[in-house]
């Protein structure tokens, strides 16, 4: 079966009428004339215009309007609705057990890998020490001096080689002997992981000849 617009094409043609002609008939543009013989739908109005185009043609050109406008109905592509699958719809936030459980795992997930960040970077890095005595160029004139300072509580406190004790707060004393030739005091507290921090504090030993 023929399309609508070879119908309208060839039944023009064959009546010699001009498309200019028919428009002077029909007071349709020629474009559209044109249009609609090619079928260029998208180049068309919408559809209840183009029904009244193909009615006033089918006047002009003595067709049958009932068959024009069946062959319109049939030939005239759909056209393609943008349809929004979910218009207006706005999902409300609720606050589910679920949640609370995946919140409380990530929770103490996260409390735990940065406890262990925490302990990681401490058994690494070397010990904190500060030594308030002696002061360096300290004049010793005893045989005798007194070493104290603080460190960490778990760390091993050397002072020029000897074991010294430290408190379960950090702080430490040592005593030791001074000679005549003793010119510095070396302090060193080591981590359990072996990282050392050091102190070297110069005296200048003012012993009696006596």
């Amino acid at each position: 079966m023929k399309s609508i617009g070879k119908v309208i094409q060839e039944t023009r043609t064959k009546k010699k009428l001009s498309r200019e002609r028919l428009e002077e008939l029909t007071k349709i543009k020629k474009e559209f004339i044109e249009n609609l013989e090619a079928e260029r739908w998208e180049s068309l109005p919408e559809y209840p215009v183009v029904r009244g185009f193909v009615k006033n043609i089918s006047s002009a050109l003595t067709l049958g309007e009932k068959r024009m406008t069946a062959l319109l109905r049939r030939d005239y592509p759909p056209k393609a609705l943008s349809v929004n699958p979910k218009p207006d719809v706005v999902e409300k936030f609720s606050w589910s057990p679920r949640l609370t459980f995946l919140v409380g795992v990530f929770s103490v997930t996260l409390f735990i890998l940065g406890y262990l960040i925490f302990q990681y970077i401490n058994f690494i890095r070397p010990p904190n020490l500060l030594v308030s005595q002696p002061q360096d160029g300290q004049a010793v004139d005893t045989v005798a001096l007194n070493v104290v300072g603080k460190t960490d509580p778990d760390a091993i406190v050397l002072v020029n080689n000897q074991p010294t004790v430290v408190e379960e707060d950090g702080t430490f004393m040592a005593e030791i002997d001074i000679f005549e030739g003793t010119e510095e005091i070396t302090i060193i507290s080591r981590s359990r992981s072996g990282k050392e921090t050091v102190i070297r504090r110069k005296i200048k030993p003012e012993l009696s000849s006596e």
